[in-house]
C-alpha cells in the first residue's frame, strides 16, 4: 500500500507581497501535500481577507498593531473563523508554534528578522526568501540554524538555482572537495542597463520599479535597478554556502533565463534554466527533496532569443560595490548598509532624494560608522536603528543642500 505523505502546515510571513501571494498559489495547487497554518501581512487587510478566504487559516496576523481592531471586525464580519492577531511578538509566535512544519519567510527588510529567526530557533523548515535575516546576522542565523536543526532552503531564484547545482553531499564551505572553481551568481542588470549614465540622475520612482522581466514590490524593484539586490545576495550567497568573495562571480544576464551557475574544476558549469517565476523556485523548496508542478510553463527554447552576458560596470552600479566591500569589512558594515540602503530606498520612492543619491547616501553612512562587535541580535538590532537615525540625517542634508542649488 503506498504511503500517504504527511501534509506541511505552514505560515505565510509576508503573505501580501509578490513572494507571499507566488507561494499561495503553489499551496492550492496542491491540497494534498500542504495546508496554510498562519497568514501574515503588513497593513494590506483586503488582500489577507481574501487569502484567508481562500486557505483557511488558524490563524491571521497584521503586523501594524494599529490595523488591529479594523482586521478583527472585518474578518469578523466575512465570518471567517481564524484567530486575529497583531503585532510583531504575534508574527514570531506563528512563525515558531509546534503545529508548524515549514515556514515561508517573505518579510521584506529588515523586519523579517526576528520572526524568521523564531522559525529557525524552533527548528523549522524555513523558506528563506527575506535576504536581510543573513545579511544583517549572517554568523549569528547560522548558529542557530546548526543548534536547533533548522533547514533552511534558499527561495532567491538565484540562490535557488546555485542550490540545486551544488552536489547533493555538499558541505558547507567546502567547494575544494566538491570540486567546485567558481560560483556564478547571475543578474538582469535591471532596467537601466543601457540607459546612458548621463541621464541616470533622472530617474523616477516608476522608472525604476518597471522591471523588464520579474514582478516585484517596489522596495526590490530599486534594489534591482541599483543592483543592490545582487550585493545583498552576493552577501547572502557567503552565509548560505560558506564562501568566500573569491568564490562568487557576478555575471549580468538580461534574458533572466540562467538564474545562477555553478563552475567546476574539470571545466563543466552546471545552470538552472527556467522562465523568471518565482513559483519555481518555491515549489521547489516546498516539495524538496522532490519535485511538483508550480504553475509555470517550461521554457520553449525554440522561442528563445540569444543569451547574452556581461560584466557589471562599476560606474552604473555604485551600490553593488559598496555590498562587496561590506562584505568584507565584516557585520557591522552588512548590518548598516542594509539599514541606510532601507531608508535610502524609501527617501527615493518619496521623492526626496533622486536614483544615483541612493548609492550616495549608503556610502557616507558607512564612512561615518566606526567597526564594532555584534556578537548577540540585541547588538545587531542596535546597530541597524543607529545607522537608519544617521541615514536620515544624511538624506536631509542632501535635501537642504539640493533646495539651496535650486535658490541659488
Amino acid at each position: 500500500m503506498q504511503k500517504v505523505p504527511k501534509v506541511q502546515k505552514i505560515s505565510v510571513l509576508g503573505a501580501t507581497g509578490s513572494i507571499g501571494k507566488s507561494t499561495i498559489d503553489v499551496i492550492l495547487r496542491h491540497p494534498e501535500l500542504f495546508s496554510v497554518f498562519a497568514l501574515t501581512a503588513n497593513s494590506n487587510i483586503e488582500l489577507l481577507l481574501q487569502q484567508a478566504k481562500l486557505c483557511s487559516p488558524e490563524y491571521v496576523v497584521i503586523a501594524d498593531p494599529k490595523q488591529f481592531s479594523h482586521a478583527k471586525a472585518l474578518f469578523s464580519e466575512h465570518q471567517l473563523t481564524c484567530e486575529v492577531l497583531a503585532g510583531h511578538e504575534a508574527l514570531q509566535q506563528v512563525a515558531c508554534a509546534p503545529e508548524v512544519d515549514t515556514v515561508m519567510a517573505a518579510i521584506v527588510g529588515a523586519a523579517g528578522l526576528m520572526p524568521t529567526l523564531a522559525a529557525v530557533k524552533a527548528g523549522k523548515k524555513v523558506l528563506l526568501a527575506n535576504k536581510e535575516s543573513l545579511v544583517m546576522s549572517g554568523d549569528l542565523f547560522i548558529q542557530a540554524a546548526n543548534q536547533n536543526n533548522a533547514q533552511i532552503l534558499p527561495i532567491d531564484s538565484e540562490h535557488n538555482a546555485i542550490f540545486q547545482c551544488l552536489p547533493v553531499d555538499f558541505k558547507y564551505g567546502d567547494l575544494c572537495s566538491a570540486g567546485i572553481n567558481k560560483i556564478l551568481l547571475t543578474g538582469s542588470g535591471g532596467p537601466f542597463l543601457t540607459t546612458p549614465m548621463g541621464e541616470l540622475h533622472q530617474v523616477t520612482p516608476d522608472q525604476a520599479c518597471a522591471h523588464p522581466n520579474w514582478d516585484m514590490g517596489r522596495k526590490i524593484s530599486v534594489d534591482s535597478a541599483t543592483m543592490m539586490n545582487k550585493g545583498l545576495e552576493f552577501i547572502e550567497a557567503r552565509w548560505l554556502f560558506g564562501l568566500e568573495a573569491s568564490d562568487i562571480q557576478i555575471v549580468l544576464h538580461p534574458q533572466s533565463i540562467i538564474h545562477s551557475m555553478v563552475q567546476y574544476l574539470d571545466g563543466s558549469v552546471l545552470a538552472q534554466m527556467g522562465n523568471p517565476d518565482m513559483r519555481t523556485p518555491i515549489a521547489h523548496a516546498l516539495a524538496f527533496p522532490k519535485r511538483i508542478e508550480s504553475g509555470v510553463p517550461p521554457l520553449d527554447f525554440n522561442q528563445l532569443a540569444n543569451f547574452s552576458f556581461t560584466e557589471p560596470e562599476a560606474d552604473r552600479y555604485p551600490n553593488l560595490a559598496l555590498a562587496m566591500q561590506a562584505s568584507e569589512a565584516g557585520q557591522y558594515a552588512t548590518t548598516t548598509l542594509n539599514a541606510a540602503n532601507e531608508v535610502a530606498v524609501e527617501a527615493f520612492l518619496q521623492e526626496k532624494i533622486g536614483f544615483m543619491q541612493i548609492a550616495q547616501v549608503n556610502e557616507q553612512c558607512l564612512q561615518q560608522t566606526s567597526a564594532h562587535d555584534l556578537d548577540t541580535i540585541d547588538a545587531v538590532l542596535e546597530s541597524d536603528q543607529t545607522a537608519r537615525r544617521l541615514s536620515m540625517n544624511i538624506i536631509e542634508q542632501l535635501s537642504h543642500s539640493s533646495m539651496q542649488r535650486v535658490v541659488s
